[in-house]
């Protein structure tokens, strides 16, 4: 039975627990790099945040087109990595770059756990409106999708993060993480 049909008649999977096990999977890495290395994304602007997502996003797209990879880490483990970076990034959005490792690992963690809430919470209304239609997508619109949002980001950036009618820049990093997560369920669930 398509998901769609799924959804309508009642049977449609429990999306926000599928969500925070894929946020917990991407915390727990997120935790154990802060272990080996601190918090050294501190000293990342949000550009660079953009360009390191970019450059995941890109790897997907080529494995996606290539059908092959020469590195021994798949799209999963970049998904994982649009996650950490979307999350960090509105991080560093809220409160700034540093010059130095400035922040502890209780904190660097709380701030993890407050931002992919938000994540939660914003998937929660747009799945609410738009009926779980990312489960009718294919994995490689996911792809295309971050990769606008980075192209709108930057646009952004490049006006001083300043919009006339359009979101800003944390409301792209947060569909970028969304969308990862999207990625991420349908890899780990199917279909």
């Amino acid at each position: 039975m398509c998901d769609l049909c799924n959804n309508i008649n009642g049977n449609k999977p429990d999306t926000d627990s599928q969500f925070e096990e894929i946020i917990g999977i991407c915390r727990s890495l997120y935790v154990k790099k802060l272990q080996d290395y601190g918090a050294s994304w501190r000293i990342m602007r949000p550009e660079s945040l953009t360009d390191q997502i970019f450059i995941k996003a890109k790897r997907i797209r080529s494995i996606e087109t290539k059908g092959t990879s020469m590195i021994d880490e798949g799209i999963r483990s970049e998904l994982i990595g649009i996650v950490n970076y979307g999350i960090i990034a509105l991080i560093q959005l809220e409160h700034g770059f540093s010059d130095c490792v400035d922040v502890d690992t209780e904190w660097a963690v709380g701030e993890y756990d407050k931002h992919s809430k938000a994540a939660l919470e914003l998937m929660k209304k747009k799945n609410h409106d738009y009926d779980e239609a990312w489960r009718g997508m294919r994995t490689t619109s996911y792809t295309d999708l971050i990769l606008t949002k980075i192209n709108r980001t930057k646009q952004i950036e490049s006006h001083n993060g300043k919009t006339i009618v359009s979101e800003g820049i944390d409301a792209n990093y947060m569909d970028m993480i969304n969308y990862a997560v999207f990625g991420l369920i349908k890899i780990k669930y199917g279909e």
